[in-house]
């Protein structure tokens, strides 16, 4: 028997990474939402915030490694999706890895016009713009319009995921599904 070179599912980094950045991505709107719930000023709401720019930089940081696993062959969807289908997928990633490049490069644009320090981890990223408050309000409503679509981006994908398993039944979640095949 000639064994089918086409794999199945998708590599275990690419696996890895996919739930690694949903578990940064709940990291990052917990943290913010229950930041949004401190008082103003409180220990917690700092720490907060905090977490949630380490998670939103760990998000950054991982995005590259992910766009390159992308280069790996990626497994075919069966039964094959329509073409407007195969489209809006394609679109749907997209607007995906531009929320987790474009949101925490706001974040640094935001914080540096703001005249404050982008901190990752025990670094500390150096400021690409001059102090501006105005321009840092307007990075602000940017982070925080892109950041507010993410929910919406994220609920899609995984209702897209689940729709493709429970009513078309094809493969489209089972291919990113840890275990086995």
């Amino acid at each position: 028997m000639i064994g089918d070179s086409t794999p199945q599912r998708y590599a275990k980094l690419s696996m890895t990474l996919h739930w690694l950045m949903l578990a940064l991505f709940v990291g990052v709107y917990a943290c913010i939402e229950i930041k949004g719930l401190m008082p103003r000023g409180g220990h917690l709401r700092g720490l907060f915030l905090g977490l949630h720019g380490v998670f939103g930089l760990s998000i950054f940081a991982l995005v590259w490694v992910r766009l390159l696993a992308r280069l790996s062959p990626r497994p075919p969807i069966t039964p094959k999706p329509p073409a407007w289908q195969t489209g809006v997928s394609h679109l749907m990633h997209l607007a995906l890895y531009g929320l987790m490049i474009a949101t925490p490069v706001l974040a640094w644009l935001m914080l540096s016009a703001a005249g404050k320090p982008m901190p990752y981890y025990e670094f500390y990223l150096p400021s690409p713009v001059a102090v501006d408050p105005d321009l840092a309000k307007q990075f602000k409503y940017w982070h925080e319009l892109i950041g507010s679509a993410g929910y919406w981006l994220i609920g899609l994908h995984a209702a897209a995921g689940l729709f493709h398993h429970y009513w078309v039944r094809d493969n489209t979640l089972r291919r990113m599904l840890p275990g086995r095949p």
